[in-house]
């Protein structure tokens, strides 16, 4: 099914459990992770952003194509732009077809970033789509951002915000960063501000985790039990996904480029499967011939 991102997130803050958000610039990754959905009863949200579009696809060709896949599955489908920063990218997106855009402008000073999310959400919700914004900043592994606690979201600014744009999930900024920690580096997560924000905006409304990639499996634990219902993945599903073709491609002097990618398909919707059983999101859904059931 293909679905609007509002209420499966909503589902999953009421019931205190996660969806996973892979990144999929591409076919091969978009199969492998609603295979993974499918087999494992779970919501999932197809993530892409403008720079992952724009290099493999269209967003004209990309929304048909997870479209057409969601449709005949038996669990929730929803396609997100992840990271939109430009007005135009934003609205080619919705119009394109795809169910929940993110508008990103947490660089920006607050009044601007509310501003930017207003816009945004005036357009899509009269086009029916729902609209993720942050507040606070998870910036780069790389640089060392995410671990000082200036960017990190504040109780008080996150109720205005919710207030005064309308935004229908919140990416929240407690300690992780984007991209590949140091070797051996967890970063320390601020579950306490995590409680706090999610108290404030109430059970219903859902929190997203930016930066999931290297958070460790403890984290990932306590920050769903403190409030989180969207966790954005990339660079380890990427790295799953390319090390699977590696791996395959060892002792293979002229492959197959079907069996290539079908392998590394396979491999990469094994690994997602780990984390919606991690997260909480599989089996929440039983399947039936004409509709599916959520579960509590």
């Amino acid at each position: 099914m293909y679905v609007s991102m509002k209420e499966m997130l909503q589902h999953a803050s009421v019931n205190r459990y996660a969806v996973p958000a892979p990144n999929c610039p591409d076919f091969n990754m978009v199969k492998a992770a609603l295979a993974a959905a499918q087999a494992n009863k779970s919501a999932v949200i197809i993530d892409v952003s403008p720079r992952q579009a724009h290099l493999n696809a269209t967003p004209e060709a990309f929304a048909p194509m997870v479209r057409a896949l969601a449709e005949p599955l038996n669990v929730p489908v929803a396609l997100n732009l992840d990271h939109g920063a430009e007005f135009e990218d934003i609205c080619r997106c919705i119009k394109a077809g795809f169910s929940s855009v993110m508008c990103d402008a947490s660089s920006l000073p607050f009044e601007e970033n509310i501003r930017r999310v207003q816009q945004v959400v005036a357009f899509a919700h009269a086009h029916g789509v729902s609209v993720e914004a942050e507040l606070g900043h998870v910036g780069q592994a790389a640089d060392g951002d995410g671990r000082s606690d200036d960017m990190y979201t504040k109780v008080d600014m996150a109720v205005e915000f919710v207030e005064r744009t309308g935004c229908d999930a919140l990416a929240v900024a407690i300690g992780t960063a984007h991209g590949n920690y140091p070797a051996d580096y967890v970063p320390h997560l601020d579950f306490t501000r995590l409680a706090e924000i999610k108290a404030a905006l109430g059970e219903r409304y859902p929190l997203v985790l930016h930066g999931g990639s290297g958070a460790g499996d403890e984290n990932f634990k306590k920050a769903v039990a403190g409030g989180i219902n969207k966790v954005n993945l990339w660079t380890d599903y990427s790295a799953a996904y390319v090390s699977a073709v590696r791996a395959f491609l060892v002792d293979r002097e002229r492959p197959d480029y079907l069996f290539v990618s079908t392998n590394a398909e396979e491999k990469a919707s094994a690994w997602l499967a780990r984390y919606m059983h991690l997260f909480g999101s599989a089996d929440r859904y039983q399947f039936s011939e004409e509709h599916v059931e959520e579960t509590d």
